[in-house]
């Protein structure tokens, strides 16, 4: 049984005509898809689902995800209980993606102050390049890179600070993603926070799952962007915005 079809079948395993959020014995892991999937929202790699999850849940989410890391490791045919190196291994790889490196799933969006455009500012700013640590859905290898953000504002452009920026990159990055969504998602949050006439993302980044394995071609990297508004229609604000980029 998959963990969908566990999560399909909560209701007949627990005894009742709808799934119960205080099930004892039922993974947290379910219930938190469950409550998910009641409110028909996505769960995929790079989606965000903190709002799902209740106050003191997310330690009792790395409990179970270290039991099942665990698991992986016996599978591997480690000897964790002697290797003095793996001994708490299970441990730290469930911090690292529940804490640091897939938190933009399980932490809420940061709290941004925005401002009004008072001085009616209309110039191209550019903010990069932000450093980006991510990782391939596809095989959990680390996506290292930077990314340049140009922003066309308008009298009624909400102003948000420079490290705000960096805070929203960090968020929308530290998940399991491909690069060409996340510049996607990234434009999306920007664009909605701040409402500007144009926005332009560029995003270049070297992928591990090329570097670590596969073809291991260390030198290689991929370059995507978004470009909303302004920056589409207007070619030579376009142009100014990548000669500006120092690449």
């Amino acid at each position: 049984m998959t963990s969908d079809d566990a999560v399909s079948s909560l209701p007949s395993l627990l005894g009742t005509s709808g799934p119960s959020d205080d099930a004892e014995g039922t993974p947290l892991s379910l219930r938190i898809r469950q409550r998910v999937r009641d409110a028909n929202r996505r769960y995929h790699a790079n989606d965000n689902i903190s709002e799902f999850i209740r106050p003191g849940e997310l330690e009792k989410l790395l409990d179970e995800v270290q039991e099942k890391m665990q698991g992986v490791l016996d599978s591997l045919v480690i000897d964790t209980e002697n290797d003095h190196n793996t001994g708490d291994t299970a441990r730290r790889v469930a911090k690292m993606y529940l804490n640091e490196v897939f938190a933009g799933r399980y932490q809420p969006q940061p709290r941004i102050t925005d401002f009004p455009n008072a001085e009616h500012l209309n110039e191209l700013m550019i903010v990069g390049p932000i450093t980006v640590r991510s990782a391939c859905s596809h095989h959990f290898c680390p996506v290292i890179g930077r990314i340049w953000i140009g922003v066309l504002p308008n009298r009624s452009t909400n102003v948000i600070g420079l490290s705000k920026y960096a805070r929203l990159v960090d968020w929308i990055m530290n998940r399991p993603q491909i690069q060409e969504e996340a510049v996607v998602q990234l434009a999306d949050l920007i664009q909605d926070k701040t409402s500007p006439d144009g926005l332009a993302i560029v995003m270049e980044a070297s992928h591990y799952c090329m570097s670590w394995r596969g073809v291991k071609e260390m030198n290689s990297k991929m370059v995507n962007s978004v470009m909303r508004g302004a920056f589409l229609e207007n070619t030579a604000l376009r142009r100014e915005f990548l000669s500006l980029i120092p690449r």
